[in-house]
């Protein structure tokens, strides 16, 4: 049976009217949703630590910023937007403490309640609203007047109206005008990982990189191997995103096509599922999140080790050069061991 597919006609924006939003955090994803309801007329306050270099830019757009634990007691809806290593110590200090019966708690991901990081209170809905791209997309296409899809989870539905909230605060961020399904929090958590470790991310970059360096240690040039294993990847990637896998074979020439069909399933083998499969029950049994939440307890020593040899690598310092001639991609900077907040961007 075919998930459903909710969209404007299906969400009002009435639930959230005369009510108090609070947005905690003010990153990609919070700066976006902020924005977005706030152009959809709603009520949104900014909640923040006292030296966040984001109250300047908040204020700026127009926010009222307060103090996190203020925002919490001034919403009826609060949106947690911080890192899930994050929620945890903000929760504990700011939020628990000020939750009444009646609120709202939502997240973008599931990864706090699902793995119990943080423990909600049984007389608050606890919801999830999660836009299927990166915050500055969700901002963009709202501006353009489209929208991203979204998926959202209830966890927990004390007023019986749960569900209206998410719909209305994904028609708010302009989700619904994309289409939203329904899902729940452990599926939107155990997938959301998966993709990213095995597919989107560990996945693509650890294959991009072991192509690299068999060609360059075959002795042809980096600059050629950062051509064929990584730049023309967009142009592969994007085929697939606008028609599927089969359009994007139709697009490419028979010798690739050939070569894709024949050659992909010897190097992503049935080996290969075995261990996405295995660290799939890793994800599931909480194993992974163990893992991270002890790593980040630790001062990340192990995860700040291994960026640094990341960023040291050939491929590197090869596309830093190729993508200084290209002027037609978007620079984006990386501060030299920073965290993934302090990633800037020239797009908004």
């Amino acid at each position: 049976m075919a998930a459903k597919i909710y969209t404007n006609k299906d969400a009002s924006l009435a639930p959230l009217k005369k009510k108090t939003l609070a947005v905690i955090g003010f990153g990609s994803q919070g700066h976006a949703h902020a924005l977005n309801l706030k152009d959809s007329g709603m009520k949104v306050v900014i909640g923040l630590y006292k030296k966040s270099k984001s109250r300047e830019v908040a204020k700026k757009l127009g926010f009222e910023v307060m103090d996190t634990a203020d925002a919490v007691k001034a919403a009826d809806v609060i949106f947690v937007a911080t890192p899930d290593t994050v929620i945890p110590s903000v929760y504990q200090k700011d939020i628990a403490p000020n939750l009444s019966k009646g609120k709202t708690l939502l997240f973008s991901h599931g990864f706090a309640i699902h793995f119990k990081t943080i423990e909600a209170p049984k007389d608050v809905d606890v919801i999830l609203v999660a836009p299927k791209g990166p915050g500055h997309t969700v901002r963009s296409q709202f501006v353009d007047g489209k929208g991203v899809p979204g998926l959202i989870a209830i966890h927990q539905d004390v007023s019986g109206k749960a569900k209206e909230t998410a719909l209305a605060w994904a028609r708010g961020i302009g989700c619904a005008r994309a289409g939203v399904y329904e899902t729940n929090f452990r599926e939107e958590t155990v997938t959301d990982l998966f993709g990213e470790q095995c597919v989107l991310c560990g996945g693509a970059s650890a294959l991009v990189k072991a192509g690299f360096e068999v060609l360059v240690e075959a002795g042809y040039q980096p600059e050629m191997a950062y051509f064929e294993c990584l730049h023309e990847l967009k142009l592969i990637v994007d085929l697939m995103n606008e028609s599927g896998i089969a359009g994007m074979r139709f697009s490419i020439s028979e010798t690739a096509e050939y070569g894709d069909v024949t050659v992909g399933p010897k190097i992503i083998d049935a080996s290969v599922k075995k261990r996405m499969a295995a660290q799939l029950k890793a994800i599931e049994n909480g194993k992974f999140a163990k893992e991270w939440t002890a790593e980040y307890a630790n001062g990340c020593k192990n995860f700040n080790a291994i960026r640094k040899t990341e960023a040291s690598h050939l491929i590197e310092k090869t596309g830093e050069k190729l993508r200084s001639t290209m002027s037609w991609i978007k620079q984006k900077k990386i501060k030299k061991g920073a965290s993934q907040a302090s990633y800037t961007s020239s797009s908004k």
